[in-house]
């Protein structure tokens, strides 16, 4: 799509374009293959989202790091889900292999990258700022891991894997194998969080979707929202849930209201259910009575196919305890770096160099 022009101004069709022509034509697709000519790079941009949404209303696009400003509004407007990778390295001027393969990625530390000229970092991605916290914790941990192994053995991803088992343990949670072995990337996506990143304003259907486009399915869904029985959320974050929804106990909001003003207030926390410190089935119980703090929260039980997953966590903590490790071993699974991909970062916080 799009066009090259020489220095005169006059369309350039560049070598490579002219061998792949010629390879088509002379291929048989047995009427499978097909053109349309459009308006511009852009409008044939268009007419592909649209295309793609309406026969393949299950895939994504895969946009390039940099690309036009415009091609992100395309596809959003088409409603396709987004995915990035880079490809272009602005010292050699040409392409950047590693971390186009990096961003062929899952569970591999990248939230831990610093920002830096060349590291858009995931910590400022919308539903991270002022809320992840406690990367001093890996640091020092990685620190002690790499003193016990003489070195750098042991990648961040896995430590964080690690992390994640045995915080829930610490907190009265279940315990499940890890599974170990991946290695550290060397990028970071701050666009490609913003897109793959549940949002707390979502309804039932969009984070159906969004664990989807993971793999992962709606069991995972409601087992993995279960993590919520640990922690808190900011006030912006549910703000307009406690003073504008139908579906929240009125008691229950004028409780959360109380430190939750309608302006200001923004980064104020709040329990994501009443026992923020413990790892139990307080947060489906709330759900139950209506007293989900956010609104991706009480989606999973509002009249939806998900209510009677929530009632049986409610009622059977072992089911809820089960189904939340078996579904945090497939997260962890999700496209991790192996073999000589990626690195072992000597300082989880920036790449090796």
């Amino acid at each position: 799509m799009g066009a090259y022009r020489d220095d005169e101004g006059k369309p350039d069709v560049l070598q490579c374009v002219r061998e792949a022509e010629g390879k088509i034509a002379a291929t048989n697709f047995l009427g499978r293959f097909a053109g349309i000519q459009a308006l511009s790079g852009t409008g044939e941009s268009r007419l592909f989202a649209e295309f793609q949404k309406r026969f393949y209303p299950d895939s994504r696009i895969h946009l390039p790091v940099p690309t036009w400003s415009n091609h992100h509004n395309i596809w959003r407007d088409a409603h396709v889900p987004q995915s990035t990778f880079h490809y272009y390295h602005p010292d050699s001027k040409g392409l950047n292999l590693v971390a186009l393969m990096d961003d062929v990625k899952g569970c591999d530390a990248s939230i831990l990258l610093d920002p830096t000229p060349t590291i858009d970092s995931e910590k400022n991605a919308i539903a991270n700022q002022n809320s992840i916290r406690g990367f001093e914790v890996i640091d020092q941990i990685k620190a002690e891991v790499d003193k016990i192994c003489g070195g750098p053995v042991v990648s961040c991803a896995d430590i964080l894997a690690v992390v994640a088992r045995d915080s829930v343990v610490a907190l009265g949670g279940p315990s499940w194998k890890v599974p170990l072995g991946r290695r550290d990337s060397t990028t970071a996506s701050r666009t490609q969080a913003n897109l793959d990143l549940p949002a707390p304003f979502m309804d039932l259907p969009a984070l159906v979707n969004n664990f989807k486009n993971q793999g992962l399915n709606q069991n995972d869904l409601v087992a993995l929202s279960g993590g919520h029985t640990i922690g808190f959320a900011q006030c912006f974050t549910f703000r307009n849930r406690i003073y504008n929804a139908t579906n929240i106990d009125p008691a229950f909001a004028k409780q959360r209201q109380a430190t939750c003003p309608l302006i200001g207030g923004n980064t104020t926390l709040a329990p994501l259910d009443p026992t923020p410190a413990v790892f139990d089935t307080a947060y489906f119980d709330n759900l139950v009575k209506q007293r989900g703090l956010l609104i991706s929260d009480q989606a999973l039980f509002n009249g939806g196919s998900t209510d009677n997953l929530v009632k049986t966590y409610s009622s059977y903590p072992q089911a809820f305890s089960k189904d939340f490790a078996e579904s945090m071993i497939k997260m962890g699974n999700i496209k991790p770096l192996s073999g000589n991909q990626g690195q072992i970062r000597v300082n989880c916080r920036a790449v090796n160099y």
